[in-house]
């Protein structure tokens, strides 16, 4: 298991209960370039629908909108094992637009879904 580091600027009475944040929801990102850390190579991603605490200094449009900055900021924040900034930005475009499609959709709501999978009337 992951040691938890607290964030400096955050309060330790955070709202969001340990349970409820490991409630939410992940998408599991097979890439198709590994990402190679000295002798660490690694070929999947786990990431996390972020909190809006994570969200600080990103814009929502950034994101939904696949900007390749924001995603740069964002990976860090929200992918297992944790990427750097250079991991992200060395990234094979393959694999860092299959993120950013699964990033892009934490952004949907249930209704919308629901709407999306059912076939037209």
């Amino acid at each position: 298991m992951a040691e938890q580091v607290a964030h400096p600027t955050l309060s330790r009475r955070d709202p969001v209960s340990q349970e409820q944040n490991t409630a939410r929801k992940t998408v599991h990102v097979q890439l198709d370039t590994p990402i190679v850390r000295g002798e660490q190579s690694i070929t999947a991603l786990t990431l996390r629908k972020p909190a809006s605490g994570e969200l600080r200094g990103l814009k929502l449009v950034d994101l939904i909108n696949m900007d390749v900055t924001a995603l740069i900021t964002l990976l860090p924040r929200i992918s297992s094992p944790t990427l750097t900034a250079a991991d992200a930005a060395a990234m094979d475009l393959p694999d860092l637009t299959q993120c950013a499609i699964e990033v892009a959709s934490f952004f949907v709501t249930r209704a919308q879904l629901e709407t999306l999978e059912s076939p037209p009337a």
